[in-house]
């Protein structure tokens, strides 16, 4: 690489329609018959020490025939945001997507963190966020990332808005004050970073 092809590190990559409704409608379907789980953050299992940071119940979403399609829709997302923006090595996604909904019931929302941490969590690079409610189903819960000073990007709203970022980055999701915000997250990377 030359000095002329500069690569910004912090930035983030993002499709306005990422997914069709026709896509959504079969996400919305498939979910709806999986079994919730507890949120959890890397570093703690003291369940008020998570809640402090985090509240929010989640569902995963096997790696099977009925989800490969997914799967591979957003790796590919995933692999032409890496071309275009920071050209890390990326290999495969070792994680389930996390589906997870924050109530505004239960304050939702996911405090200041990184994707990185110990274990599984080292092989994290980029991070793929979709949002699955419409922008007015819920007021509050703004996926916000950060990237230094008073930087603070906040990601469009709607059904089927993808962003991508790596997953170093600092993010959150702001406090839901109103309805629901549902949303997958998924991980890719595959080995450390060299």
């Amino acid at each position: 690489m030359n000095f002329k092809e500069q690569i910004n590190l912090q930035n983030y990559y993002w499709y306005k329609e990422g997914f069709s409704r026709e896509e959504l409608n079969k996400i919305y379907d498939g979910v709806a018959r999986l079994p919730f789980n507890d949120a959890t953050v890397f570093g703690s299992d003291n369940p008020e020490i998570i809640k402090k940071i985090r509240s929010s119940s989640v569902k995963w979403i096997p790696k099977n025939d009925e989800w490969m399609w997914l799967y591979e829709k957003l790796m590919d997302m995933a692999a032409t945001a890496n071309n275009e923006v920071w050209k890390f090595n990326l290999i495969s996604a070792n994680e389930l997507i996390q589906y997870t909904e924050y109530y505004d019931t239960q304050e939702g929302h996911y405090d200041w963190h990184q994707d990185i941490g110990p274990g599984i969590g080292t092989q994290r690079k980029v991070s793929i966020t979709v949002q699955l409610s419409e922008a007015d189903e819920y007021e509050g819960g703004d996926l916000e990332m950060w990237s230094g000073g008073d930087n603070v990007a906040v990601a469009e709203r709607g059904a089927g808005v993808v962003f991508i970022f790596p997953s170093y980055m600092m993010h959150r999701v702001t406090k839901v004050t109103k309805g629901t915000r549902r949303s997958f997250v998924l991980w890719v990377g595959g080995d450390h970073y060299r």
